[in-house]
């Protein structure tokens, strides 16, 4: 039973994709959240989701089916793997994992209507839910997985830079308030009305439903907008430089010492120190 726990666990997780079934499970999962987010976008379409309503339903009775059986394996067969060994607890733990969450937020949307009497319509918009399904794709995907990683690593520039920014717009839009409340008291009512107008200046959008007019205010936007472009530049570089360690870091070759059999990488090899 133990072997049996540990191979579906490997297949579910993707683990050798050289593997066949391992192979055939992941185009065949990857197919059918492909399908099932382009089927919530045609659902959308009025005309469709007349006309097609019953193929529409037998396919998400399909897909949830699917993805319960698989949710349901993924709980029973973690206990294979050493942080969830414990039979209860470690599949309480593992249930928790971010991608385990997602796992569950995919099918949920289904059931909990069966069980809480709702509103018509707000079933209808809770079935939208079903989106979080393109987010399983993370589980299967290698580049998510490098994203995943670049954010996890990161975290704290991330963090620090939009402390930052949200300082600025505090400011900016405070300024902006006492500035041209008296000339638009009805456009800048309040701070959190010069927040609106702080984060479409900021971030470089410019819809115009609210701009200064006094000279005063249009030289404070002008100064909100600049520095704007380079605060929200922050993140992108974050992880742009964040990408690039990522991936020479999975570029770097190992090699085991000849002599006293550590593991090195290809850059260790040259350095002048070693």
């Amino acid at each position: 039973m133990a072997g049996i726990k540990k191979r579906t666990f490997d297949i579910l997780e993707a683990v050798n994709l050289d593997d066949l079934p391992t192979k055939i499970f992941f185009v065949f999962i990857m197919t059918l959240i492909s399908l099932n987010v382009i089927a919530v976008m045609l659902e959308t379409v009025e005309s469709l989701s007349t006309k097609y309503s019953y193929f529409f339903y037998i396919f998400e009775v399909f897909s949830i089916a699917v993805f319960t059986a698989e949710y349901s394996l993924r709980l029973w067969s973690c206990t294979a793997e050493e942080n969830f060994k414990h039979p209860l607890f470690g599949r309480i733990k593992f249930a928790l994992t971010p991608l385990a969450l997602i796992d569950l937020m995919a099918i949920l949307p289904f059931y909990l209507p069966m069980f809480i009497p709702l509103d018509l319509r707000f079933i209808r918009a809770f079935r939208l839910f079903r989106v979080f399904r393109v987010l399983k794709v993370g589980r299967y995907s290698e580049a998510m997985r490098i994203i995943g990683n670049v954010i996890i690593k990161t975290k704290e520039e991330l963090l620090t830079s939009m402390f930052v920014i949200s300082i600025l717009l505090i400011i900016a839009s405070t300024l902006m308030y006492f500035v041209e409340h008296e000339a638009q008291p009805q456009v800048f009512r309040s701070v959190f009305d010069a927040i609106w107008w702080a984060v479409v200046t900021l971030t470089t959008v410019g819809y115009g439903d609210i701009y200064p007019i006094t000279p005063l205010g249009k030289i404070l936007g002008a100064i909100t907008a600049i520095l704007g472009v380079g605060m929200f530049a922050l993140p992108a570089g974050i992880l742009a430089s964040g990408f690039l360690e990522e991936i020479q870091r999975r570029g770097k070759r190992e090699i085991v010492c000849p002599y006293c059999g550590k593991i090195i990488n290809e850059f260790d090899v040259y350095s002048k120190d070693e």
